[in-house]
């Protein structure tokens, strides 16, 4: 492992590649959007959706294991924020109810994984206070 791997080695971590996936899949989805939708739910959506991997990476880079289940538990807050918020593009006709469903699994799977990350750190914090 180089230098620049132990880094930056949020890069390594499952949960950090999908969630910057789901970035460019809301990106490409909200190309669709309607105009008027531009300065208010596509906004929102897009600072939700990149908090998410931006949160992981953050919380990753610091020492403290308290600091890094805090900044996951950001990401998993914004995560649920981009879940509420596909869910009323749905209700609003933006999306289909199929494109509803990917991205549901996709919040679901990357939901799955902070969680693991979560449990991991808050064992290691349990087993070394």
């Amino acid at each position: 492992m180089d230098e620049r791997d132990e880094l930056f080695s949020y890069r390594n971590l499952q949960a950090y590649q999908s969630s910057k996936q789901l970035v460019t899949d809301i990106y490409s989805l909200l190309k669709h959007f309607p105009k008027e939708e531009t300065y208010s739910l596509c906004d929102q959506l897009r600072r939700a959706v990149v908090s998410i991997p931006s949160n992981i990476a953050e919380g990753m880079g610091r020492v403290s294991l308290k600091e890094q289940i805090h900044f996951i538990e950001i990401a998993f807050g914004s995560l649920y924020e981009v879940m509420c918020q596909v869910e009323i593009a749905k209700d609003l006709g933006y999306i289909t109810d199929l494109k509803f469903v990917e991205i549901e699994r996709s919040v679901t799977s990357i939901a799955k994984m902070l969680s693991g990350l979560r449990a991991k750190r808050i064992k290691a914090l349990t087993s070394n206070p």
